[in-house]
């Protein structure tokens, strides 16, 4: 009972007292003031003590209640006018002490005060991620604890989703490859072929070389294509003679030297502007991709203008794979091809169609992925309401907050660590948690979300509710044996999973049959690769127009697409071939085969038959064709008409 009292005592003490009767004690050494600081009003120690009040029969202040003392501290004797109060004997020794022991315990009061002025210092000091400082619950929830679905965001395309091309008109593999290989490119880059051969031939380098032709190009992309479909160890044996690779094709169309004198002497941009932009090295005006031009800015053109995207979009990494030593080379482990050429793409999630992409070259290999997506995102052409999903490299709140300011939804992956991701611990999911649980937290318009699986995956969204009881099976070993059991999975996982993989799907088909092949050169490398991406772009440009049309006869799969381009661009070599300018064949007039008349010459049709077979002469008739003598002794050339005229 008086234990009762006595702590309802102090209570009331802490409730009334104003702090009249604390004053400060006076150190009596340096010791002292080093355990304990002077001028601390927060300190808990024994600096402060309460001065004595004047005792009466029923107040207990006197009643001296020993309580444990977590330090060992000096008491010191304040000096004051009161007196004295009277020492107490010690029960251990048995002899009086005026001063406590070193280790005696603080007084109730004192410790009191001591606990007040605690909770007072924690309930003043300032604490990260509160409901006041952010205005939202930072607490983690549970999948028990329901969210709120936000509001889907109006699709509103600036074109009908899907190829901008009519549906009536009859669209051929080939057609369909030069939406991307333009007639103005072709020409383009024949006449920069033409002039880098030049180009070389007048610096010492000695190979036979003749004009480039549209013939040649489509020949030289016909073999080029031929050998993603069949493939051998070194190329010289596309044109070998003996089993196995007596191959017709390439070798009746081409020879050897000439493709490989085609494939040295090939050139994208011209080589006066290449030397021009060289000057301008380590400045700001130097482009570094100037030779990929312009092929390089045709193809993403036209990506951009014959499709439309459905609602479903991703941004991903891509790599071409080089070996070269250049600084643009980027490594990534998590991809399949571990080494090459770094490019952001944009593709549809449900095609796969490459719709934008961007070299990442040495001036921007540091830039953040928030720049990246942006930069593939034109507003203009591309429209609103869309659904975006990008990985962990391009995912930030910040991001995700702008876009969705655009009209534009994101969700992917994001890692912990990244600035504006909750960082509160209050419910987090434990460190060894069970497969399936998951936690979440929605401010404003972010939704964070962690979930266990293998490992801890943790992914943010602005249009998903955070769990809607969606389930996904995985092995899970129980009893030591393996079972196949439904766990909970959050929303924004399921259709991450199921959309993300838009740009594998044309990474997938462009590896089947990759174009690519072994250079020095490293705008060549990415030559092949526009290559595939016009090929792979085409072709889910035809299964489209597909879908549309209702067309009854098969759908080519993508080998045969192939197979038919390769056919189909053969005969556009041979009907481009130029007919030679012909004299008019009226009448039948002697003419020489050529300016030079000795070197043109050929076997005398009369005296062949006559028997005479090791005759030549460089006249022949220009209606009839035939090689025929004309000679101050010998004139076959009437001869032979004469005896054409009696037959």
């Amino acid at each position: 009972m008086q234990k009762n009292l006595t702590i309802g005592r102090a209570l009331e003490l802490l409730v009334s007292d104003s702090g009249a009767n604390i004053s400060p004690i006076e150190s009596s050494s340096d010791e002292s003031d080093l355990v304990a600081p002077e001028r601390d009003p927060d300190c808990s120690d024994s600096d402060y003590q309460i001065l004595p009040e004047e005792s009466s029969d029923d107040d207990d202040s006197n009643v001296e209640e020993d309580y444990g003392c977590t330090r060992r501290r000096k008491c010191h004797a304040l000096p004051s006018t009161s007196p004295t109060p009277e020492p107490r004997s010690s029960l251990s020794s048995g002899r009086m002490s005026a001063q406590p022991p070193e280790d005696a315990p603080l007084p109730k009061a004192k410790r009191k005060q001591s606990l007040s002025t605690k909770i007072q210092k924690s309930m003043s000091t300032k604490r990260p991620n509160t409901v006041s400082e952010v205005g939202h619950d930072v607490r983690w929830h549970n999948r028990e604890e329901q969210d709120t679905r936000p509001e889907p965001l109006l699709f509103l395309p600036a074109r009908t989703p899907g190829p901008t091309l009519s549906t009536t008109t009859s669209w051929r593999p080939l057609s369909l490859f030069q939406l991307f290989f333009s007639a103005s490119v072709v020409h383009t880059i024949i006449d920069n072929t033409n002039s880098n051969a030049a180009k070389r031939q007048q610096a010492g380098k000695k190979y036979t070389w003749k004009p480039l032709t549209v013939k040649d190009f489509y020949i030289f992309l016909t073999i080029i294509l031929f050998s993603g479909l069949v493939s051998v160890h070194h190329r010289s044996d596309y044109w070998k003679k003996d089993w196995p690779y007596n191959f017709h094709f390439p070798r009746e169309l081409m020879s050897r030297d000439r493709f490989e004198a085609i494939l040295w002497s090939l050139h994208l941009s011209s080589p006066q502007e290449d030397e021009e932009n060289e000057g301008k090295r380590n400045t700001p005006q130097y482009d570094s991709l100037f030779k990929l031009k312009p092929l390089y800015s045709e193809i993403v053109n036209a990506c951009k203008a014959h499709f439309q995207p459905y609602k479903n979009i991703c941004v991903d990494e891509r790599l071409v794979a080089s070996k070269t030593h250049v600084h643009a080379r980027e490594s990534m482990k998590n991809k399949l091809t571990k080494l090459g050429y770094k490019l952001f793409v944009l593709a549809d999630c449900s095609t796969g169609y490459t719709w934008n992409f961007f070299i990442c070259r040495e001036s921007n290999m540091d830039t953040s992925g928030h720049t990246s997506v942006m930069d593939l995102l034109p507003a203009p052409l591309l429209g609103s309401g869309y659904s975006l999903y990008v990985d962990h490299f391009c995912t930030s709140p910040a991001l995700f907050a702008e876009l969705f300011a655009r009209g534009i939804g994101c969700c992917g992956a994001m890692r912990k660590n990244i600035n504006g991701f909750p960082q509160t611990e209050d419910n987090d999911l434990p460190r060894k948690a069970a497969r399936g649980d998951l936690r979440w937290i929605r401010k404003d318009k972010l939704l964070f979300v962690k979930w266990m699986d293998m490992h801890e995956v943790s992914m943010c969204s602005t249009f998903h509710k955070a769990f809607s009881g969606q389930t996904v099976e995985r092995k899970v070993k129980e009893d030591g044996a393996w079972a196949i059991k439904h766990i909970p999975v959050p929303d924004a996982v399921v259709d991450y999973n199921q959309n993300m993989g838009g740009v594998g799907v044309s990474d997938a088909l462009i590896r089947y049959y990759s174009v690519r092949q072994k250079t020095m050169k490293w705008y060549k490398t990415f030559f092949y690769h526009f290559i595939d991406i016009a090929v792979v772009n085409s072709f889910l440009l035809y299964k489209e127009l597909f879908k549309l049309r209702g067309d009854p006869y098969k759908l080519l799969t993508h080998k045969g697409f192939r197979e038919q381009l390769c056919k189909e661009m053969l005969a556009l070599a041979k009907s481009s071939e130029p007919t030679p300018r012909s004299p008019l064949r009226d009448t039948c007039m002697p003419v020489y085969y050529g300016e030079d008349a000795t070197a043109s010459r050929r076997y005398c049709k009369r005296c062949h038959d006559a028997g005479n077979k090791r005759v030549k002469t460089p006249i022949h008739c220009r209606k009839c064709l035939v090689p025929l003598c004309l000679t101050s002794r010998k004139n076959c050339f009437a001869e032979w008409h004469d005896g054409q005229v009696q037959r």
